[in-house]
């Protein structure tokens, strides 16, 4: 007889869990696995909203599994640790992003890229190594290998900084990889959402010039006052893009609904790159001549290694780099979940697990 996902393991947790394709998320008793050698259990104060959350809670990518617990944006603090467990000791802070587990053997493996192993495991909706669902941060505990845990700066808050762990490495990730991350480039960043904004604030940390690309000209003042970005173009606006076409070296693109890609491109200087990071539901068309005629790049970027994922957290702590968040308990998690879909958000919804999870 399969057993229920309350009785699959020793440990008992409780989180907030989506059964079907409505999205609806609520209470849902099920349990974790016990500590092992290598393994770091915490329980969960922080988790970050990330619109690929809302993604998978309705099916919206066709590989949902329900029960489903959502959130992959999981600071909190440690509880046990293994016997072979060196990074870190009971009492730390710690993290927890979107991979916790990876073949470990591959090239990219090997590569510190555990983000690209054909293995990777997610920290929801994964099937773990013991044939059982991950499950993910809007719950109350974690456990997870040593590996996989990001160690948490002392003077990097943990709500505002719990974000960093998705959108964080998303945007790092590709400006390091890509070269983008040098002083007197110019840089394009399209959408200022949970991803777009910190992904502002990373390029202006690194020197870079950067111009916000959007959809509603009512963020320009957001974007030039707020978040300190150079210039802003209204991406609906022909005569304002025309201005600015081959002006850009680089472009992170957040967006994760269907849109254009030509006018972006348009954008780019010869030899420039257009790196997407959003995940659209839906193919996007992709112009091919506008490539041809000053070789450019339209590339993909997904998260980060956890190397890379460690670096980033320490840089953003080296340079004050947080996500603007709004702070919500978690019975008002659907409510987020539906504002969230109209983009109602400045920038990212950051669920206080620790004080507001209340067990049924």
């Amino acid at each position: 007889m399969e057993k229920s996902a309350q009785t699959q393991h020793p440990v008992k947790a409780f989180g907030w869990a989506a059964r079907d394709t409505s999205g609806l998320l609520s209470p849902f008793k099920f349990s974790r696995r016990e500590t092992g050698e290598e393994d770091v259990r915490f329980n969960v104060l922080f988790n970050g909203i990330c619109h690929s959350d809302l993604h998978n809670i309705k099916n919206e990518w066709g590989s949902s599994k329900y029960p489903l617990v959502p959130g992959h944006e999981i600071v909190g603090v440690v509880t046990e640790v293994g016997s072979k467990v060196t990074k870190v000791k009971i009492g730390d802070h710690v993290g927890v992003g979107c991979l916790v587990g990876s073949c470990g053997t591959c090239k990219n493996c090997s590569n510190h890229l555990e983000n690209y192993c054909p293995e990777s495991l997610l920290s929801y909706n994964s099937t773990y190594y013991d044939g059982t669902m991950t499950y993910g941060g809007f719950s109350d505990s974690m456990v997870c290998k040593e590996h996989f845990i990001v160690r948490w700066p002392e003077n990097l808050p943990l709500d505002s900084g719990a974000p960093l762990l998705c959108a964080g490495i998303t945007t790092y990730s590709p400006l390091k990889h890509f070269g983008l991350d040098k002083p007197g480039l110019h840089l394009g960043v399209v959408g200022l959402g949970g991803l777009g904004h910190v992904a502002v604030k990373f390029a202006k940390a690194f020197g870079v010039n950067v111009t916000v690309i959007s959809t509603s000209a009512n963020k320009k003042e957001e974007a030039l006052k707020h978040l300190k970005a150079d210039s802003f173009l209204v991406s609906t606006d022909p005569a304002q893009l025309q201005a600015a076409a081959g002006t850009l070296d680089g472009i992170i693109d957040t967006v994760s609904a269907d849109h254009a890609l030509k006018p972006l491109i348009d954008l780019l200087t010869t030899d420039g790159r257009l790196v997407l990071v959003g995940a659209p539901s839906q193919p996007l068309k992709l112009p091919i001549f506008p490539l041809l005629t000053g070789r450019k790049i339209v590339a993909g970027s997904l998260i980060g290694g956890m190397k890379e994922t460690q670096e980033m957290i320490d840089f953003a702590a080296k340079h004050n780099i947080t996500a603007d968040i709004e702070l919500i308990s978690m019975d008002y998690v659907n409510t987020a979940v539906d504002r969230l879909a109209k983009n109602d958000v400045r920038y990212r919804f950051v669920i206080d697990i620790g004080n507001t999870l209340q067990a049924a």
